[in-house]
């Protein structure tokens, strides 16, 4: 197979893991300039990471 066949191949495959199977991802962020996993904060910090808003470049659209 070529690569494009093989790359088609494995995209119509569907992929189901169980629970036992998955790993969970760990999220770093950076904090004063160096970064640390999400995991290793206290619980104030969990909940002010969680309540970031992100940038959205479709809603930063000026008005004319």
């Amino acid at each position: 197979m070529t690569d494009r066949s093989n790359q088609a191949f494995l995209a119509s495959q569907t992929i189901t893991l169980t629970d036992a199977e998955r790993q969970p991802c760990e999220i770093w962020t950076r904090v004063m300039g160096y970064h640390r996993p999400v995991s290793s904060f206290n619980i104030g910090k969990k909940g002010e990471f969680h309540e970031r808003t992100y940038f959205n470049e479709d809603c930063a659209r000026l008005a004319h």
